[in-house]
């Protein structure tokens, strides 16, 4: 299976180049599917995780956005229990300018900054939005619980 030049060069950059707390590898089998790996930012509720994702290339891709899921189960405003993720540039706001980089950088400051006023798991943002604190000890235990690295 011949790829575009495009995600063969995003791919190594990766590889020589990884982002700051973030791997993604390609898989043997399927080159379009990547196995990601981001650590929960510092100062954040999630910091000291290691956060499971997978990422896949469309065929349409880089005129679509890539497909992006939490693998590993946290609480998050924007995060559902399938791990699917409310950000606009996987959405709305897609580029063919972006990268898989900044996808993956945008997911992790995500991590860094939840939105409860655009989410996904509309009971996690009415915590978030109601008591901070005690949000942020869910998102912290559940980061312990899950994401330990």
């Amino acid at each position: 299976m011949s790829l575009p030049k495009r995600i063969l060069k995003e791919t190594e950059r990766l590889r020589n180049d990884p982002a700051p707390g973030i791997t993604a590898v390609p898989h043997e089998d399927n080159v379009r599917y990547f196995d990601v790996t981001v650590e929960g930012p510092d100062g954040s509720p999630f910091a000291g995780g290691n956060f499971h994702l997978e990422l896949f290339l469309p065929e349409e891709y880089p005129m679509a956005p890539p497909k992006v899921r939490f693998l590993t189960k946290i609480y998050h405003p924007n995060i559902d229990k399938l791990g699917r993720i409310c950000l606009d540039i996987l959405k709305d706001k897609w580029s063919p300018a972006l990268q898989i980089r900044t996808v993956l950088l945008s997911v992790q400051a995500l991590l860094s900054s939840p939105n409860p006023d655009d989410p996904l798991a509309t009971d996690v943002a009415k915590h978030y939005k109601e008591d901070l604190p005690g949000a942020q000890a869910i998102s912290k235990e559940w980061t312990e619980k899950f994401a330990a690295k």
